[in-house]
């Protein structure tokens, strides 16, 4: 079957080469064979070999399936984890699966094994699957047969049966086939000098594809592979580096280097276990997959060229010495290679047939030579006790290890006669030496030597010692070897330990420093005599516990590495570890996103305009960008900027060519794809601005200029018109420039025109490039302007639908999360129960559901057994609110968060399955056979990518696109008063009724009053004088009648000044009623009530704050009746009462004036007093009930009709929220009075923001203006008449008037005429004026 063909034959036939010939190397099955025939039963007896056996009637050639012969199976002398069944195929066969069964009519079964394999009978393999060394189920009677079909097929002749588990009330019994196919290829050994070159034909190739498959095995960590290069530059090389695969490839470099064309790959890991490794290349031009063990990575090469071009030969095996330093610096390959293949060309069969001529220099062989090392694995309670020569006077052990842990005891020995004794141990991944000498009362001798020892790799130790002496060497680097010459006696003891100690010697008087040692070692030397580990093996000499002796069983967790988005995995020998730092991204895995996905998405967490990282796919491949957000009343804008600036000269080019200019953005294209293709509306403002310089017609119809989108098409369109229509905003409009042309700019005018607009089909933006063919004839001339990418809403975010039926769902495609999945939504409801989602597979399954109504639950299974984590909520969830729900599994651990609760969290077993493997559609909304849910559910992501609930919900009957009731959740951000106002895509802040504008109502409207400024607002329209009235009155009519009596009123500001005495607020009303808020000469606040009944007004004096002292202060009064209630800043309200004589309304309101009163009839006399010379200083967010006097002056809202000011209206925030700190000093107060003069550069008048109505001047202030009017108009004349005495020497002088001024219409037409920049300034400007 397809399954169990190698990697490399399956490989080829991706580019279509003949398959025969690659695939020749072995006889593995036709896609119609199946490589599934039984292996053992033909076996004979001699084929079986075991650890032991209980008799002659249990021996291991009796274990075959459904056989009775003998006592019906194999049974071990012992049952305990050192027994084994062994089977020789006598060849190497292709193994696709294993079964087991009990020993016969028996209570003897195991119930859990491990298989290894290997070539030799020797350095065995444990099989691999998940990241782990895999544990078969085994079975539950001694009759019934339990096959597993292998993940990955295994290619070897020995294959022996570990038992780890057996039936409790039996023993360990055993009947076992194996299934698979025959396999042959041809092999050739590598010396470590020869090699092996292959000859092209014609002395040069030059290939668009290329496919090149071997298997390799080795115990080296370094050693070229293969190799080939061309005197263009041009390389391929695949070679081992730290037992590590490196494939590099050049396939040509231009004028920036050799660098440049540079490609280089790395895979794999732990490569030097003398292990077969298939490796398979395919390329076809600059596009590579590259192919380990069936890993697979594609990547595309750097450069620009699709060909390779190598001259002479390829070389398997090193690079022939050719006198450059990369030649000889490089070592080359010492191992086994079989089935090479080249383009279609098999190697292995062309050396063999001695049609390859090998090098002069070493040995090439076709059988496979076998390393003499015995590798020994250790895990965490493993040790290994080896004999030694005893009362030598000269101690020497030497070994090598590898490990992934940073500490462990390597070896621990006693010295003979009571002299001490001798630990080397591996402590934060060095080697260290601790000698403890009894007879000079305990003292330690400590040495130690190495860095970074942990890292998978073999490293040698070697440790002599004798008498005074000692020294220790890593790596056989003599040269950082570490010596000692303390004062010490040696006498080797009997016995040496390592990797641990025994049980019994853990309670003796000496406690070692590290832990057991968990790795593998090799090459053991005591005494300077090599260890035979085979012998150790049958308990001859020495002892052990907990170790495989000839097998290295160790795995690196780091590769594939599941650490994503560029986290950094570092590992012990159980576990890895991500660090994130610096990625982005967050968890186990670093596959969560540390940023929301949209600028809509910081909107709701009450984020204002600012640059914000944004990361649109979330958890998917994506990185994150930085994009500014701008936060309007109703819309979020989100903008991507470029480098372009605006107007940039086009430079003239010859006709032949065209002038290109290149834009380069914040983002890359597949970021800015995400954002578009999310949003709701895209814009990107173009311009051209032109003399002489034709835009999109030529008189043959072929445009001259056109700009280049997203994927790369030409567009002939301009701002202001749609795709397909080849003409700019004033062709739509009909209003060119010429009415024969459909561009200002095609007229060909030698006056400076332009044409300017926004391109708003999103499928087309943004504008990669701009190409203009039109200024090469003389006196033409362009500048080019693009704006920024400007996208406007958020259809991911709001994406919703309505489930208004339990027993219906919407499906989708299969969920595709294996090894890493994230699942994040928001739901409402009123049930307290359903399944939000469901995708099932053969056993495996992935489950949300809300259990109960402050319960929800995360369930799955990857086939370790169901998994669920419950999160639950202090309060009910089926509220009608919306809750955010997010789920996420990977190898490491899952977890669970609802809203801000605690994340639940469950860490995944070290060992089991690990991949997630679904077939079923995704359900959402229902599961079979369960109550689904009812409500609604919005923003459902997995694994970064939205599902469309919209769309599928318009498609699928029963349901409703959309969810309403967004006010009920998100209706406390509109704050101050502000009114929710519900949209089919979220919701708004209607800030109408408040005196604050912004997202959310949060932001203060207010004004800076220069001395003499007043504002008055007139709560009876009868009371606007017809002068003020004008156009307002007639196009915004009334929106209120006379305010009624006022037995309630809640007046709230904020204020700044540094002078006083000062009117902040006042209201008056027909009667003599009124209302004062004043700052008195001493600075301090008063308010002054009079309802009538009483004489005298009623005073609120608060004199235990200086309010004018240029910080901001808040007042908020609040009356009912005869209670007031004052609160000042953050200081605690203050109730008073009025006079019991006093009325309680406030009858017939008039008018309110802020800064200053100028009423007609009778005014207080001592508020008479405060209005010279007025109020200075800042006032905002001023609300009198429901009435927002300044925001009516300085927006156009419905009561803005009723304002009348006099004087130069600023807006300014003021620095609202009150401070606590201590007064500022005048020299830092920006609000100091001091300052105000010198200052009134910052606060320009700004005509369209800082007035509402300028008409009404009374006549006082008239008359002050004119005399204000003529002294200062006399100053000037005679400042001119002075400048032009001092320079009458200079005879002449310059003049900046344009010239053609007199034939001009205007000023600003000549000004135009002469400065092609002014026309577009003037545009802008206005933009910016009217904003």
């Amino acid at each position: 079957m397809l399954s169990a063909r190698p990697a490399g034959c399956g490989a080829a036939l991706w580019l279509g080469l003949v398959s025969g010939v690659l695939c020749r190397a072995w006889t593995a099955p036709s896609a119609s064979q199946k490589c599934d025939e039984p292996l053992v039963s033909g076996l004979s007896h001699a084929a079986f070999s075991s650890s032991s056996s209980m008799s002659a009637s249990y021996s291991p050639g009796y274990a075959r399936i459904n056989k009775r012969g003998g006592a019906g199976g194999w049974s071990p002398s012992d049952s305990d984890h050192y027994q084994w069944l062994q089977v020789d195929f006598g060849n190497r066969k292709q193994i696709s699966a294993i079964a087991t069964q009990g020993r016969y009519s028996s209570s003897d079964w195991v119930t859990q094994y491990r298989m290894l394999y290997s070539d030799t009978g020797r350095n065995w393999k444990p099989y691999h699957q998940d990241g782990n060394i895999w544990a078969f189920p085994g079975n539950i009677n001694s009759d019934s047969v339990v096959r597993h079909d292998l993940q990955h097929p295994v290619v070897a002749r020995y294959v022996r049966f570990v038992p780890l588990d057996w039936n409790g009330e039996g023993r360990i019994g055993l009947r076992i086939e194996v299934y698979g196919c025959s396999y042959w290829a041809d092999v050739i050994n590598f010396d470590g000098h020869v090699v092996l070159p292959y000859r092209f034909k014609n002395k040069k190739t030059k290939t668009l594809k290329d496919v090149i498959a071997l298997k390799f095995k080795t115990t080296e960590s370094e050693g070229v592979i293969l190799h080939g290069e061309g005197q263009q530059g041009d390389y391929i090389t695949l070679e081992l580096k730290k037992a590590k695969l490196v494939f590099s490839l050049n396939l040509g470099s231009n004028q920036l280097g050799p660098i440049y064309g540079h490609t280089s790959v790395t895979m794999g890991s732990l490569l030097d276990d003398h292990h077969w490794h298939s490796v398979v290349i395919e390329r076809q031009g600059r596009s590579i997959d590259l192919t380990l063990d069936r890993s697979v990575q594609h990547f595309r090469t750097n450069g620009e060229f699709d060909y390779l071009d190598l001259d002479y030969e390829i070389t398997f095996g090193g690079i022939p010495f050719s006198g450059k330093p990369s030649s000889s610096s490089r070592k080359n390959f010492k191992g086994c290679m079989e089935s090479i293949n080249y383009n279609g060309a098999n190697i292995t069969d062309l050396a063999r047939r001695k049609k390859l001529e090998p090098s002069n220099v070493g040995n090439l062989s076709f059988s496979c030579v076998e390393p003499y090392t015995v590798p020994v694995f250790f895990n965490a309670t493993s040790y290994l006790e080896v004999p030694g020569r005893l009362h030598q006077d000269l101690f020497v052990v030497s070994f090598q290890f590898r490990t992934w842990n940073p500490n462990g005891l390597l070896l621990f020995s006693h010295f003979a006669d009571n002299l001490g004794n001798v630990e080397i141990d591996l402590a934060d991944s060095k080697v260290g030496v601790h000698i403890n000498v009894t007879q000079t009362k305990m003292s330690q001798i400590d040495i130690s030597s190495g860095s970074g020892l942990n890292d998978g790799q073999w490293h040698e130790v070697r440790f002599l010692a004798k008498e005074n002496f000692a020294i220790l060497t890593i790596d056989g680097d003599e040269a950082s070897a570490v010596r000692t010459n303390s004062p010490l006696q040696v006498k080797t003891g009997e016995k040496y330990f390592f990797g641990g100690f025994l049980n019994q010697m853990s309670n003796s008087s000496h406690s070692v420093l590290q832990p057991s040692f968990q790795g593998c070692m090799q090459l053991i030397q005591v005494d300077d005599q090599l260890v035979n580990l085979y012998e150790v093996a049958q308990r001859k000499p020495g002892s052990f516990a907990n170790v495989s002796i000839d097998m290295c069983a160790i795995i690196d967790r780091c590769v594939p590495n599941h650490c994503e988005h560029g986290g950094k995995c570092s590992q012990t020998w159980d576990s890895f570890k991500c660090t994130c730092d610096e990625t982005g991204y967050s968890g186990a895995t670093c596959h969560n996103s540390i940023y929301e996905p949209s600028c809509e998405a910081y909107k709701h967490l009450g984020q204002t305009s600012n640059y914000y990282w944004i990361d649109p796919d979330g958890s998917g491949p994506l990185g994150p960008l930085k994009v500014y957000c701008n936060m309007t009343e109703d819309k979020v804008w989100t903008i991507v900027s470029h480098d372009l600036q605006m107007q940039t000269t086009v430079v003239g080019y010859t006709p032949e060519k065209y002038s290109v200019t290149q834009l380069v953005y914040s983002a890359s294209m597949d970021q800015i794809s995400a954002i578009t293709s999310s949003a709701e509306h895209c814009e990107q403002y173009v311009s051209y601005f032109c003399k002489m310089s034709r835009l999109l017609n030529t008189p043959d119809g072929s445009p001259y200029t056109w700009w280049v989108g997203k994927a790369n098409e030409k567009h002939y369109y301009w701002g202001g018109s749609g795709p397909g229509i080849q003409k700019c905003a004033c062709g739509i409009e009909r209003n060119c420039t010429d009415p024969k042309y459909y561009c200002n700019c095609d007229a060909d005018y030698k006056q400076w025109r332009k044409d300017a607009g926004f391109l708003s089909y999103k499928d087309h933006l943004p504008v990669n490039q701009v190409v203009v063919g039109d200024t090469n004839r003389p006196g033409s001339e362009a500048k080019l302007s693009v704006g920024p990418l400007r996208c406007q809403g958020d259809r991911n975010y709001w994406n919703a639908a309505s489930f208004p039926n339990p027993s219906s769902y919407l499906h989708f495609s299969t969920f595709q999360g294996e090894t890493s999945a994230d699942i994040s939504f928001y739901f409402k409801t009123l049930i307290p129960q359903g399944v939000f989602l469901e995708n099932l597979g053969n056993t495996d399954f992935i489950k949300l559901e809300l259990k109960s109504a402050t319960e929800v639950s995360f369930s799955f299974d990857v086939g370790n057994g169901p998994v669920e984590i419950v999160v639950r909520s202090p309060t009910p969830l089926n509220d009608d609110q919306w809750h955010r729900v997010t789920a996420e599994r990977n190898v490491k651990q899952a977890s669970l968060q609802v809203d801000r609760l605690p994340q639940q969290i469950r860490k995944a077993p070290t060992e089991g399955h690990t991949r997630l493997e679904l077939y079923s559609q995704l359900f959402v909304g229902g599961a079979g056979g369960q109550q689904g849910f009812l409500g609604c559910i919005r923003s459902l992501r997995m694994n970064g990518v939205t599902l469309d609930l919209e769309e599928r919900a318009k498609v699928t009957s029963g349901f409703k696109s959309g969810c309403s009731g967004h006010c009920t959740s998100y209706g406390a951000n509109c704050e101050n008063g502000g009114k929710c106002i519900e949209k089919y895509h979220g919701y708004s802040c209607d800030c109408s009724n408040t005196a604050y504008d912004g997202t959310f109502c949060n932001k203060d409207v207010g004004a800076f009053f220069e001395e003499g400024m007043w504002l008055r607002y007139n709560f009876q329209a009868s009371g606007i004088s017809g002068k003020e009235s004008g156009s307002r009155s007639e196009s915004s009519p009334d929106p209120q009648g006379p305010l009624p009596d006022l037995a309630h009123e809640e007046i709230r500001f904020s204020f700044s000044t540094s002078k006083a005495p000062c009117i902040l607020l006042y209201v008056s009303s027909l009667t003599t009623d009124f209302l004062a808020v004043l700052v008195k000469p001493t600075g301090n606040l008063q308010i002054r009530y009079n309802l009538g009944g009483t004489r005298e007004p009623y005073n609120i004096d608060v004199d235990h704050r200086n309010v004018a002292n240029g910080q901001p202060h808040s007042v908020n009064i609040t009356r009912h009746e005869k209670t007031i209630l004052l609160k000042l800043d953050h200081y605690p309200s203050v109730s008073y009462h009025l006079p019991s004589s006093s009325d309680t309304l406030f009858n017939s309101p008039k008018s309110l004036f802020l800064g200053k009163v100028i009423e007609t009839g009778k005014i207080d006399q001592e508020i008479h007093k405060y209005n010279t010379p007025g109020f200075t200083g800042c006032l905002s967010r001023v609300q009198f009930n429901q009435i927002a006097p300044l925001k009516a002056a300085l927006r156009q809202t419905n009561a803005s009709a009723h304002v009348h000011i006099q004087g130069e209206l600023v807006e300014s925030n003021c620095g609202a929220s009150p401070l606590t700190l201590s007064p500022m000093s005048s020299a830092t107060d920006p609000w100091h009075l001091d300052h105000l003069d010198s200052a009134s550069a910052d606060f320009p008048y700004n005509p369209g923001q800082g007035q509402a109505i300028r008409n009404g001047v009374n006549r006082n202030s008239a008359i002050i203006g004119g005399v204000i009017a003529v002294v200062i108009f006399t100053i000037l004349c005679t400042l001119v008449f002075l400048i032009r005495y001092m320079f009458r020497h200079k005879g002449t002088y310059h003049t900046n008037e344009a010239k053609g001024a007199e034939s001009a219409e205007s000023a600003d037409a000549a000004i135009m005429n002469n400065d092609p920049n002014f026309t577009e300034t003037i545009d802008e400007s206005k933009k910016e004026w009217l904003i």
